[in-house]
């Protein structure tokens, strides 16, 4: 079984408000990747906010650790409710493709060119815990090299980090 984790913790100091809930043809942000994770996962976690209409879990083991807050949050979601592998994608990335799991198979992987969409193996969640408790790096890449992830061929995927990541991304 595969749990898919949507990373929405940031601070979007780059965009000016809050991506997660930016619309994009009518539908926010974060409801699109929900519904193209919910066709291809078991069950949708929203991780490092909280949304009425989602499950949604707090960053662990504390807010303000980026992307691996959210991603050791899912795992303990994963390992504690019997989900083999973890699918990791942020707010901010709006077309994940149909076969994204299938290309990051086997587990641990990350995307080079996105390196927070991965998929993880619920088994990491103890060891993500004790990398967060032992290491001041707290990038993805070094969280990667650690746990021996591989790295799948970049993607070219629009990432929605700044105003005109999304005028450009509209104009597509």
């Amino acid at each position: 079984m595969m749990l898919g984790a949507i990373l929405a913790g940031g601070q979007a100091r780059r965009f000016g408000q809050d991506k997660a809930l930016v619309e994009v043809d009518g539908v926010r942000l974060i409801d699109r990747i929900a519904a193209r994770l919910a066709d291809r996962c078991d069950a949708v976690v929203v991780c490092g906010r909280v949304l009425a209409t989602y499950r949604c879990v707090p960053d662990r083991p504390a807010a303000n650790l980026g992307p691996l807050g959210g991603i050791a949050a899912a795992l303990r979601v994963a390992a504690e409710d019997g989900f083999a592998n973890v699918l990791t994608v942020p707010c901010d990335v709006p077309d994940i493709p149909d076969d994204l799991s299938t290309r990051l198979a086997p587990a641990p992987a990350v995307v080079a060119d996105c390196p927070v969409i991965g998929l993880w193996p619920a088994a990491l969640a103890d060891r993500i815990d004790a990398f967060l408790g032992a290491s001041d790096d707290r990038s993805l890449r070094a969280w990667a090299r650690d746990c021996d992830a591989r790295t799948v061929p970049a993607l070219g995927l629009a990432n929605i980090n700044r105003p005109d990541d999304l005028a450009a991304y509209l104009a597509r």
